[in-house]
C-alpha cells in the first residue's frame, strides 16, 4: 500500500477527514519547494472556515482541548503538503514542526500542547513522522 492510501486510512480508522488546503490569508505561498525541500506556511486550528479553539491554554483551553487544536493544525498542514507535492508517497521525512501556544504567563507546558501533533504525524506516517521540533 502506498504511502498515501497509508495515510488516508489512518485517518478513516481515526474518524479524521483531511480537509481541503487552507488558502493563504495575505500576501504570502501556503508553500514553497526549494529543491526536493518543502516550506509550509503556519497553519491554525480551522475547520469549515471557523476556529475550533480559541483562548488561552490553562485559562479558557485545557491542555487536551488544546492538544485537539494541535492535531487539527496537522491535518491543514497535511492538507498543504498534499496540495503541494499531488499525494504523501513523496514525502521522506518530516524534518521540523514549530507549534506556537496562546497561553498566559508563566505557562510551562506548551510541548505538552504541541505533543498532540507530534503523536499525530507519527501516529500517521511512522518514523517518517519523527521531526525536530520547537514549541
Amino acid at each position: 500500500m502506498s504511502l498515501d492510501q497509508t495515510i488516508i486510512t489512518k485517518l478513516d480508522e481515526l474518524g479524521l477527514t483531511l480537509p481541503g488546503a487552507p488558502a493563504p490569508a495575505g500576501n504570502y505561498l501556503p508553500w514553497r519547494m526549494h529543491g526536493n525541500l518543502l516550506f509550509l506556511s503556519g497553519v491554525l486550528c480551522m475547520q469549515e472556515g471557523k476556529m475550533t479553539h480559541t483562548g488561552s491554554v490553562g485559562i479558557e483551553q485545557t491542555i487536551e482541548t488544546a492538544q485537539q487544536g494541535a492535531r487539527i493544525c496537522v491535518l491543514n498542514a497535511l492538507a498543504a503538503i498534499r496540495a503541494a507535492l499531488g499525494s504523501f508517497d513523496r514525502i521522506d521525512q518530516i524534518q521540523l514542526l514549530n507549534g506556537f501556544v496562546l497561553a498566559p504567563a508563566g505557562f510551562a507546558d506548551s510541548p505538552l500542547v504541541i505533543n498532540g501533533a507530534s503523536d499525530l504525524l507519527v501516529e500517521l506516517l511512522g518514523d517518517r513522522g519523527r521531526h525536530a521540533r520547537a514549541a
